[in-house]
């Protein structure tokens, strides 16, 4: 048995997991690629540009795609900074020079030769044509007296046909090293085997018997191993396009002297034609291949015609990648991404990159966080909104708690009666456990998860579940945020969004008794939902009506008579606009008395109906900080001057501060 099992063992082999995503591999984390994507929608992108930006941005530990990209454009420049194309004549050059050494050394030394014979070899060989290509054929016909030369000058010859038939077949130069008779015989019957297959496939009547005789016969010289006669096709097709990009790319001198060289190969001319008889079919075949293109090749390392046509092939591969990762045409995804070819140029560390990325897209569309709308486009979703929110409040959270006698958030709603409701426990509750629940919740986890509980169940933080309790308060809260266009010319666009989302997710999920309304002001107010204001774009319209603003607070108010008002109101500029009675809106800067008296008005109901109001004032313009603390001193109201860092933290605070408030009697 235990022979057994090391045979077994020895058997065993591990690989790559290729059929669909890994079922091993981390789940994706999505808090971080929310919060970017939020942010840029905050900032007046779409969520399809925004997830985009992301995915080519990457994250805190991850590989995002423009950097994948510069790995592609790195290698692309490597390869054609690095290499030339002479390879295969340089390698003649070398070959016949040491063949006419050899030979000359051999006339001057061999003392048996007749003089008439060694003159004439002489002759013939200082008459030699310049061009290797010239020489190569001058010398067919010449009788060598050096073993040695002679073995240099066959060697061109098995060397030209080696590399014309690596150029179409990956491997072969190597191959057919130091070949024999048979073996280059077994060549040509492949490409005589070959061309009749492609021939039959162009006519329509090849058959799949015929394809797999062809492949049980010469299928070692195919390492793809196609599946069948069209991918056996467009893997040749792909090799011979690059070999001819590679001719494109030579000089007509240099082109000129591989054609007449060709003719030498393997010191028959049926090679060539059965070569040229499949490019030809190849072409007909396959003619979206990219057979015109050419490339600029000047560094220092030779290649050979089968290395060259490699490289031209990793181009062709590179050129792709770089598309795939650009994501720029309509309808593209991750998917698009060639995963194997990322690998064979950039290693296993960019494919697996990749594939987080891709598994990271897939995951963020299949959460319920983006959905796609009528017209096509996406957006961000409720859940999603909750989440960001649920983020934003944490962040908040952290800063309230590190402040003195800061710690109203964490308490929220912990001095009223419980409402017999239950939530999930949150980092910082110290409302009392349900018992109850949190047990039943973990007892319902360990069976989902194929466990037993009759030996006992443990408790995980997820199973908490807290009571939830009502403060002995209603309120009713309208949050005012300034949507001018200072706003987004002074980068204040996204803090104001990301507070109105704080106090959102707060209101909506820990206070839910209370009400509260959203209203953005420019040139005129608006109540908007959180979905809007979040999605706001920036518009260039001068105006800052708080008067308006201030009417829809106060009909909000005085529709929820028995709530305790609390008014928000987030702004960096005087009031420069107000509504007329017929509903037009005045416009003047500097700031109309007309303008001021009509919020300060409105102002004053708000304190009439009880509101307690805080005004949250960005930026250092004097004329702002007099008008904000002479309307708070008029109501008792208050003022707060936050850094953009601390808006959010400052406005939540100072609604949990005014809700913890009764109201006065």
């Amino acid at each position: 048995m235990a022979r057994a099992n090391r045979r077994l063992h020895r058997a065993a082999r591990y690989q790559r997991y290729a059929d669909g995503p890994d079922p091993l591999a981390p789940p994706a984390d999505l808090s971080e690629a929310l919060d970017a994507v939020g942010r840029d929608v905050m900032a007046g992108s779409s969520a399809e540009a925004a997830l985009r930006e992301f995915l080519r941005r990457g994250g805190r530990d991850r590989t995002g795609l423009d950097d994948l990209a510069r790995q592609v454009a790195e290698r692309r420049r490597a390869l054609t900074r690095d290499h030339h194309l002479d390879g295969t004549l340089q390698e003649v050059r070398e070959l016949l020079d040491r063949a006419l050494r050899a030979e000359r050394a051999q006339l001057a030394r061999d003392v048996d030769l007749d003089d008439g014979d060694r003159a004439l070899a002489q002759l013939q060989l200082d008459s030699l044509p310049p061009s290797p290509a010239g020489a190569v054929a001058e010398l067919s016909d010449y009788r060598w007296q050096s073993g040695e030369a002679g073995q240099a000058y066959e060697q061109i010859k098995d060397l030209l046909g080696r590399e014309l038939l690596d150029q179409r077949f990956a491997g072969m130069k190597g191959a057919l090293e130091n070949a024999t008779d048979a073996d280059r015989e077994a060549v040509a019957e492949m490409l005589r085997d070959l061309n009749a297959l492609l021939d039959a496939h162009a006519r329509g009547e090849d058959t799949p018997e015929q394809f797999d005789d062809f492949m049980a016969k010469h299928g070692d010289s195919f390492p793809e191993q196609p599946g069948d006669v069209d991918e056996l096709i467009d893997a040749l097709a792909a090799r011979a396009a690059a070999a001819q990009r590679l001719r494109n790319s030579m000089t007509a001198e240099q082109r000129a002297e591989l054609d007449a060289l060709a003719r030498q190969a393997f010191g028959s001319p049926d090679l060539m034609q059965s070569l040229e008889q499949l490019d030809g079919t190849l072409r007909s075949l396959r003619p979206g291949q990219d057979w015109s293109g050419s490339e600029g090749l000047d560094g220092e390392q030779g290649l050979g015609l089968g290395d060259g046509t490699g490289v031209f092939q990793d181009l062709a591969d590179l050129d792709a990648l770089a598309e795939q990762l650009a994501q720029q045409s309509s309808g593209s995804s991750l998917d698009d991404v060639d995963l194997d070819a990322l690998r064979r140029q950039l290693g296993e560390q960019a494919a697996v990159d990749a594939a987080a990325l891709r598994r990271l897209e897939k995951a963020l569309r299949d959460s319920g966080a983006l959905r796609r709308r009528a017209d096509g486009t996406l957006a961000l979703t409720p859940r999603a909104m909750r989440q960001l929110g649920k983020n934003l409040l944490r962040d908040v959270a952290a800063k309230m708690s590190g402040r003195a006698g800061r710690r109203e958030l964490r308490s929220a709603g912990a001095l009223g009666d419980r409402s017999g409701a239950s939530r999930e426990w949150a980092f910082g509750d110290t409302e009392p456990w349900d018992v109850t629940r949190t047990i039943t919740n973990a007892v319902t986890r360990t069976a989902a998860g194929g466990g037993r509980t009759d030996g006992g169940v443990r408790i995980e933080i997820g199973d908490v579940e807290v009571h939830e309790t009502d403060a002995r308060t209603q309120a009713c809260v309208a949050l005012l945020v300034d949507t001018s266009f200072s706003m987004a010319m002074e980068d204040r666009w996204v803090p104001m969004k990301r507070t109105a989302l704080a106090l959102h997710t707060l209101i909506t999920s820990r206070f839910r008794g209370d009400d509260l309304q959203l209203i953005g002001f420019g040139r005129y107010a608006e109540v908007m939902p959180i979905e809007q204001l979040v999605a706001l774009d920036a518009k260039w319209d001068k105006g800052t009506n708080l008067h308006h603003a201030l009417l829809l607070a106060n009909r909000h108010f005085r529709q929820h008579p028995t709530a305790q008002p609390v008014l928000l109101i987030v702004t960096d500029g005087e009031p420069t606009s107000h509504l007329e009675p017929g509903g037009e809106v005045f416009f003047d800067y500097p700031p109309h008395p007309v303008t001021i008296l009509r919020a300060v008005e409105q102002l004053d109901v708000a304190r009439r109906l009880g509101a307690h109001t805080t005004f949250f004032r960005l930026g250092d313009d004097p004329g702002l900080a007099r008008f904000v603390d002479g309307m708070a001193r008029r109501v008792d109201g208050t003022v707060t001057a936050p850094d953009l860092d601390d808006l959010g933290a400052a406005v939540v605070g100072s609604y949990v501060r005014t809700r913890a408030t009764e109201p006065p009697a």
